[in-house]
């Protein structure tokens, strides 16, 4: 399964780096890509900058996910075939906040 993970991760990344149009400032980085054991679904977690963008982001990745997925599986070479679900990775934010609270306690 992480040769497949792997895969689908390098190629979103190409993918949604020429595909997607957003606007100047706003970066979108495919931190993670986990896919059930049967195939059916792959869950791309996507990390956005600025953190204030995420809904944009999200919501640019919904109108644009049917032309992703389709482009996704003509690069792919496999038998059956993931669908796609986005989610906004949030470890890097509560990461942040956690870091935030253990400052204020040493002080």
């Amino acid at each position: 399964m992480q040769k497949v993970n792997s895969l689908i991760r390098e190629q979103l990344g190409e993918i949604l780096n020429r595909e997607l149009d957003l606007k100047s400032g706003v970066f979108l980085t495919v931190f993670k890509v986990d896919t059930t054991s049967d195939l059916r679904y792959t869950n791309v977690f996507v990390s956005v900058f600025p953190e204030k963008e995420g809904a944009y982001v999200m919501t640019a990745l919904k109108n644009e996910k049917s032309n992703i997925q389709r482009i996704l599986n003509k690069k792919l070479h496999m038998k059956i075939l993931p669908r796609l679900v986005f989610k906004l990775d949030k470890t890097e934010v509560e990461a942040d906040e956690i870091e935030k609270i253990l400052r204020s306690l040493k002080h």
